[in-house]
Parts: structure tokens; sequence; C-alpha cells
């Protein structure tokens, strides 16, 4: 069993989680750039043991509609951030470390930050991660385990609902954090229920994602947001 985890009474209690967000242009994973970064572990009561905060100058500018969600201008990024090349490849090696240790990363809508660090690797000359593992996405877990709970399931709604205080929403810290407290939220109230490790657990979310996509793409055919021969993505945790 990974080193983050540990077995209590028949669940499987999350000692110590990774956690990882991005703040970014936009929301196209192949040509988006990264604002800000935050890579940090969480102990098994959700406190921070090390962080660590990255503000990139992406080399473009930043359209003033995810400005205005993440809070950075281009005129911020300009004269604060350190050149992109170096926090993708401080980012890759911090998350090589986690993965390295046994630690599960969590990571809220893990095939969005994960598939753009790729790009963003690939596009910097930096050897990407292909398979990051284990990973924990508690939208998937979510998702899972309450199918038919009415509501959107962004991050903050979901973290209302399992009680986890997020302040500061988009700034990439704080839904990192705030993410990986819902992770252990949702271990702790389906515990019982999880796979035993984090490396099932990651298996398991390969299939629940791939099923969810396609019961996604079956309503929006039906309400005519995609075509017939159109299908929504399931991969995870990386497109």
């Amino acid at each position: 069993m990974s080193e983050g985890v540990h077995t209590v009474g028949g669940m499987e209690a999350l000692r110590m989680v990774g956690v990882f967000d991005l703040e970014t242009t936009g929301v196209d994973v192949t040509a988006d750039r990264i604002v800000t970064a935050h890579v940090g572990l969480l102990d098994a009561s959700g406190t921070a043991l090390r962080a660590r905060d990255w503000l990139a100058d992406p080399g473009v500018e930043i359209p003033e509609g995810a400005a205005a969600i993440h809070g950075v201008t281009t005129a911020r990024a300009r004269a604060e951030g350190r050149p992109a090349a170096e926090v993708v490849s401080e980012v890759v090696t911090a998350l090589r470390d986690l993965f390295a240790a046994g630690i599960p990363v969590v990571a809220y809508n893990a095939p969005f930050d994960f598939s753009l660090l790729k790009h963003e690797a690939v596009r910097h000359g930096i050897a990407p991660i292909l398979e990051p593992s284990p990973v924990i996405d508690p939208l998937v877990v979510d998702k899972a385990y309450d199918r038919y709970r009415r509501g959107k399931r962004t991050l903050e709604v979901v973290a209302a609902h399992y009680a986890v205080t997020l302040e500061g929403a988009h700034e990439a810290s704080a839904d990192a954090v705030a993410a990986g407290r819902v992770a252990q939220a949702l271990a702790a109230r389906f515990g019982g229920q999880l796979p035993p490790s984090v490396d099932e657990l990651h298996s398991q979310q390969i299939s629940w994602a791939r099923a969810q996509a396609a019961s996604l793409t079956d309503y929006f055919i039906q309400i005519g947001r995609l075509a017939p021969d159109e299908t929504v993505d399931g991969s995870w945790p990386i497109r």
C-alpha cells in the first residue's frame, strides 16, 4: 500500500495527500498557459505540511475574462511572474517527487490540470508526466458515490456540500487545499465503500470517469448540445 494511506476500521484514511491546482489563461488544455500553480502536502487533519506557489509569465496575453476569475493580469504576470519554462519544470518536479514517495495527489477535475501541464511541458522541452498516479479526483469520486444529487458540481458547491471551507476560490492555493480536504471528507463519508488502496481507487476512477462521460454524452445529445456522432472525452486522469 502507498505511504500516503493507512487502513482504519475497514476504510482507507488519507494520512497524507498531495494537492495540485493551476490557474490559466483559458480552458483549452492544448493551447492555454499556466499563470499560477500550487503544489502542497496535507496531513490527515487537512493542515498544510508544506506548500509551494508559483506565478508565471505565460508569454502570451491573459484574456480579461481569465484575469477576472483568478485576479492576475497580463501586466502583473509580466512584472512579477517567473519565466514559464522555469515554473513548468519546477511544478513537474514537485509532482514527480510526491508520486515517487507513494503519496496520492488530489486534483479537482484532474484531466484539466494534468493535461494542460503535459502540453506546457512539451511546449518548453520538459519531459512531461504522461501517467500521473496515484491521483484522487474528488469530482469523479463524488459523482460515483452520490450520483443523483441535484445541482452543480463545481469545487465551490461540492466543498460546501461536504462542509469544507473554501476561501479565495479560483486562487490555485485555495482551490488545491479545498480539493484535498474534500477528498478527505469523501474518504471519511464513504470509506467503507471505497477501494482498499489508493492504487485501486486510481484504477476505479478511470472506469468511473469513462462511464460518467458516456452518461453526459447521452444527455448532451438529448438536449442538442452535441451531435449524435460526438462524444465527451472520458479519459482520466490525463487527456
